[in-house]
């Protein structure tokens, strides 16, 4: 991946692909702890920003905000405004800059798990997307090297924070209602933040 606009909106065409092939997957995990439809509100979203990179900017702050702008207005449920904010807040933290560094890589995913919590208002074992972003964060800051050496690590914290919601009792969100019978599935949200990490950094490498 280079690592300027163009290189985002290639990222970004294969999250969307990545969201498509593992729409029936989140699919499933909601409709075990949630009303189902996860999957198919992520593949909306990002089938939308497909149609939007073709004019997306020329840095990579641009990028994203267009993704944010749209994942707000296409997506459903609470992943609409959870994703929206996370990518809105990466891309005011990018600014203008043309191409992106391990460092602002880092203060990016830094600034979209701030925005995420913000909105959310969850933290680490409340059993939601900020299971897999928090240690995906972490782990970013403690690696040196390139942007897909960050991303990679990124995602590898992501995989194990998301297989960590397993056996968490839900506190926020629809799978709080079910108490104690949330435990024993994976949190939907972790795994779709695990997957588009992981999708980033695929791309980078």
């Amino acid at each position: 991946m280079t690592c300027n606009a163009e290189g985002v909106i290639a990222a970004m065409r294969s999250v969307a692909q990545v969201v498509e092939a593992h729409r029936d997957e989140l699919v499933t995990l909601d409709r075990e702890i949630g009303d189902g439809d996860h999957g198919e509100n992520l593949k909306r979203g990002f089938t939308a920003v497909l149609s939007k990179l073709d004019n997306a900017g020329d840095t990579p702050g641009a990028v994203l905000k267009i993704v944010a702008s749209t994942l707000i207005s296409t997506v459903g449920g609470a992943a609409g405004p959870l994703y929206g904010t996370g990518f809105l807040r990466a891309a005011a933290k990018l600014g203008t800059a043309e191409t992106l560094t391990p460092e602002s890589v880092v203060d990016a995913l830094q600034a979209a798990l701030d925005g995420v919590v913000a909105r959310g208002k969850a933290e680490v074992g409340d059993k939601t997307m900020v299971d897999a972003l928090t240690p995906a964060v972490a782990a970013a800051r403690e690696t040196s090297g390139s942007v897909a050496d960050v991303l990679k690590a990124a995602a590898d914290a992501a995989d194990k924070g998301a297989q960590d919601t397993v056996p968490l009792v839900a506190r926020k969100g629809r799978a709080s209602y079910l108490g104690e019978r949330s435990a024993g599935h994976m949190d939907p949200g972790a795994r779709s933040t695990a997957l588009l990490l992981r999708a980033f950094a695929d791309a980078a490498s």
